[in-house]
C-alpha cells in the first residue's frame, strides 16, 4: 500500500492511499499538527513497532475511516466496516501506543497525575525516537505541493 502525505498551504496536508484491499481513497485537507501529519506518526510509529493490526494494517486490509473519501465513484465491495469490527480493539491499542511514542518524542510530560500508564516500554521508544526524527525531517524537507511517499511495511 502505498500513501502519499501532500503538502498544502495554510499548515495542511492531504492523503491519498493506493494500492490496498479496498478502493483508492483521499482524505482532504487536514491540520499537519506541531510537527508532521497524524496519519503519518501512525506510519512511522507502527512501523517502527511492527504494529500490523493498528490504524494503517486496517487500511490495508480495507477499512476506511471517518473522512476519508473513495477517488473514484462507486461502492466499497469490501466492507470497511466489517475490518473495524474485527480488529478495532487493536487498532485502539495501537492508536494509544502511537500517541505515547509521539508524546515522548516530543518532549511532552510521561508521568505525573493525569498522564496513565505507559503502553509501551524504553525498548520500543528507542526504536521510534530515531525514526520519528528521521520522519519529521523528510516532512520538513517537502516543498508546498510536494509529497512525502510512504510504502505501508517497507518504510523506516
Amino acid at each position: 500500500m502505498e500513501m502519499s502525505f501532500r503538502k498544502l498551504p495554510d499548515n495542511q496536508h492531504e492523503i491519498l492511499v493506493r494500492d490496498r484491499k479496498g478502493p483508492d481513497v483521499r482524505l482532504p485537507a487536514q491540520p499537519v499538527g506541531p510537527a508532521m501529519p497524524h496519519d503519518l506518526v501512525h506510519a512511522v510509529v507502527e512501523t517502527a513497532l511492527g504494529i500490523d493490526e493498528g490504524f494503517w494494517g486496517a487500511m490495508a486490509r480495507g477499512a476506511t475511516f471517518q473522512g476519508f473519501e473513495l477517488l473514484a465513484p462507486g461502492r466499497h465491495r469490501r466492507s470497511g466496516m466489517k475490518v473495524l469490527r474485527r480488529g478495532g480493539d487493536a487498532v485502539l491499542a495501537a492508536e494509544l501506543s502511537v500517541n505515547w511514542a509521539y508524546r515522548v518524542w516530543r518532549g511532552l510530560p510521561a508521568e505525573g497525575r493525569g498522564v496513565g500508564r505507559a503502553p509501551i516500554g524504553p525498548d520500543a521508544l528507542a526504536r521510534t525516537g530515531p525514526r520519528l526524527d528521521a520522519a519529521a525531517a523528510r516532512w520538513s524537507a517537502v516543498p508546498e505541493g510536494g509529497a512525502l511517499l510512504w510504502h505501508w511495511g517497507a518504510d523506516s
